[in-house]
């Protein structure tokens, strides 16, 4: 579902890959009007990265840039050259927000800075999200993932104690960027509107992560309280040695996997759950000292695989919940598109793309009461909408023909 909540909102999006497009596709989920601006030819790299549908590459065929790109409108323009500088200030004049992601120093270099963009349009909201920040002495350091999890520290808490530290799995960070810069850019535009003076944000990946509050916070804190002291521990997925909590971790079923909390409070449980078996009845199984035991662990471990390869995820949860015990089924895409619970609540929406087709694509993230939904939109194709927004503009067919001639949009 999308929702017209923000329709009298205008959005330039000048964002590419991950992190800014999904901070510009909740706007556009919830009612703005967002006008995507890519490079003529070859658009948003997101474009050419996977996974493509029917493994068929594409720039109308990436799974990733049709997600991230729903609702939105879009333009190809390259404001590096003068006739599209003059289309990007008639732009700028149009909108409440501009959204940028580029390297800090890709806009000064092309005339937009935060000082000609507020001279453009004094009440403008403008949104600049970056690997390390507007300023200091990594700010034009390029990052990957991988970096972003490593510098900001959560990779230390990640993997096996005994092994290497691992990054958590996708674009978790960038992602949690994009929702962050998506309730700063909204928090500007009230008071913008309010006072009529616009601002810059300023939105860091790194330190979006190191902000998060999560597991980072407390031992970055603790490295403080401590002296100085290492804190960061790696505890692993429950297995592979001495564990803490046993049967703490994910294991294997008989159509998948799911996840069981260990710890002295959820024993009772776990021990109703695997049925109460007289070889796990005696009550140091149920103590810190006796759960960090390698033979105790053994003992658990050898009810628990056999109990639980004998059962489906699903029989699992079912017990589970009769027991109270805190499992969950490791659900694959299959699974989730087809729960029963996301079914009757409708978070799945079928978009027809005009050349990826038709698929299930997540809906909006939360729900608003006292609005109307409104039809999805497929993310647009490259260049789809420059007839309807440069004739906004006042641009004729002969401007148009000539500006593609040209290579500016």
């Amino acid at each position: 579902m999308s929702f017209g909540v923000l329709s009298d909102v205008r959005v330039l999006d000048l964002t590419w890959h991950i992190a800014g497009p999904y901070c510009t596709k909740l706007l556009a989920d919830y009612g703005a009007e967002v006008i995507k601006v890519e490079r003529p030819g070859t658009g948003d790299p997101a474009r050419s990265m996977g996974p493509f549908l029917g493994d068929q590459p594409g720039l109308e065929r990436s799974g990733l840039f049709l997600h991230l790109n729903t609702n939105k409108k879009a333009i190809t323009l390259d404001f590096g050259k003068a006739p599209g500088k003059s289309i990007m200030h008639q732009l700028l004049r149009e909108a409440d927000i501009l959204v940028e992601s580029f390297s800090p120093r890709v806009m000064p270099s092309l005339g937009f800075d935060y000082a000609a963009v507020r001279q453009a349009n004094e009440a403008m909201v403008m949104t600049s999200i970056s690997s390390f920040g507007q300023n200091g002495p990594y700010r034009d350091y390029r990052m990957s993932e991988l970096v972003l999890n490593a510098m900001g520290s959560c990779m230390k808490m990640v993997g096996q104690a005994d092994r290497e530290p691992l990054k958590l799995g996708g674009n978790v960070l960038q992602y949690q960027a994009g929702v962050l810069a998506a309730t700063a850019t909204m928090i500007a535009l009230f008071g913008s509107r309010r006072s009529g003076c616009g601002q810059q944000i300023d939105v860091s990946l790194l330190e979006t992560g190191l902000g998060s509050v999560d597991r980072r916070a407390p031992y970055l804190l603790a490295h403080q309280y401590t002296g100085g002291k290492e804190t960061t521990e790696r505890s692993g997925g429950g297995r592979g040695g001495i564990m803490s909590g046993c049967p703490e971790g994910i294991y294997p079923c008989a159509d998948g996997y799911f996840d069981v909390a260990g710890g002295v409070p959820w024993w009772p449980r776990n021990f109703a759950l695997l049925g109460s078996p007289p070889e796990l009845a005696d009550k140091g199984f149920g103590t810190a000292e006796g759960q960090m035991d390698v033979k105790r662990q053994e003992a658990i471990l050898g009810i628990l695989y056999p109990w639980a390869m004998s059962r489906t995820k699903q029989e699992i949860w079912d017990e589970a919940r009769r027991a109270r015990a805190a499992v969950g089924p490791l659900f694959t895409a299959g699974d989730l598109l087809e729960d029963r619970h996301l079914r009757e609540r409708e978070f799945f929406v079928d978009i027809d793309h005009p050349v990826a087709g038709r698929a299930k694509y997540p809906g909006a993230p939360f729900r608003l009461s006292n609005v109307s939904a409104q039809g999805n939109k497929p993310a647009p194709r490259l260049g789809e909408h420059n007839d309807e927004i440069y004739t906004r503009l006042g641009y004729s067919a002969s401007d148009l023909a000539r500006l593609r001639e040209d290579g500016v949009i």
